[in-house]
């Protein structure tokens, strides 16, 4: 059997870095812009891809289909209605980059997407065969 807390860890790190590579170098301009318009295909664009590439953490830890296709869907629905609430916050306030506000409105939406990964690792250490 795998190492629990080895293979915990190694989700925790595959996941931080599917969040950079999908929030930064994947994320184009129509889709940072167009994440405040509830059912976008920009935002559903950005979100599909962090859930695609949640999968290949199921290499380390493999769950039941199920499971992991919940996983997937979870994290596609929590990660548009974050990035959506975000953006409608930012918009609202109009908080923008000059403004403390603003950042720590970007550090929530980090905190909450971490939050995922940790649920979602949890998920995969319970659950793996």
């Amino acid at each position: 059997m795998t190492d629990p807390t080895g293979a915990v860890l190694a989700v925790l790190l595959y996941v931080q870095i599917k969040h950079f590579i999908c929030d930064y170098p994947l994320q184009t301009h129509y889709q940072l812009v167009n994440k405040g318009t509830y059912g976008h295909p920009g935002g559903i664009l950005h979100a599909g891809i962090h859930a695609i590439f949640t999968i290949p953490a199921f290499l380390i830890l493999t769950p039941p289909l199920l499971v992991g296709f919940g996983i997937v869907v979870g994290e596609f629905i929590v990660h548009y209605n974050v990035d959506w609430t975000k953006q409608q916050v930012m918009k609202r306030m109009g908080w923008q980059s000059a403004d403390a506000e603003f950042w720590w409105g970007i550090g929530v939406d980090q905190f909450l997407h971490y939050a995922t990964y940790l649920a979602i690792a949890a998920i995969l250490w319970r659950t793996a065969t």
